[in-house]
């Protein structure tokens, strides 16, 4: 059995002129939720052995509350998450595969695109993924459409 967490980045700030979107913080709000996010993993036993985490500041930022209250190994900042689709991120996922549980922090559409494609099978299934969010899944067997099962859902 594989665990896969999959965390959506928590409010960011509205961009400030000439701001690239990659470099919008989070926001005060942002900061309380990611707190909160990292409060309820550690409650429920989160032990991921690999970390992948969008590249961008404002997921790095809500990483970096969730990893100062969780036990973690091996943190991989991976560009191709950023603006990723589900298939995109099925296949980083995939390469992965070695970790027994894998925390991925990105963005959406893709993160709630994904959840709905491996709980589901049908990447149309969603029904929307917070600032914030958790979707932890195991998945038995490879990482493909409806192969995995919703273990908890948090939202703040």
């Amino acid at each position: 059995m594989h665990e896969l967490i999959l965390l959506r980045h928590a409010h960011a700030s509205n961009a400030a002129p000439e701001q690239a979107d990659a470099e919008r913080t989070l926001s005060l709000t942002g900061e309380a939720e990611a707190e909160a996010a990292a409060a309820w993993l550690r409650s429920s036993g989160a032990r991921p052995q690999r970390v992948l985490c969008s590249p961008s500041a404002r997921t790095r930022q809500t990483l970096e509350r969730v990893l100062a209250r969780l036990e973690y190994s091996d943190t991989r900042y991976e560009p191709s998450i950023y603006e990723a689709t589900a298939g995109d991120l099925m296949g980083l996922l995939d390469q992965h595969k070695d970790a027994g549980q894998v925390l991925l922090v990105g963005h959406n559409p893709g993160i709630e695109t994904l959840v709905a494609l491996l709980a589901t099978g049908q990447s149309g299934e969603f029904r929307g993924m917070p600032p914030s969010g958790i979707a932890w899944l195991e998945i038995a067997g490879d990482i493909e459409p409806g192969a995995g099962s919703l273990k908890a859902f948090w939202s703040p």
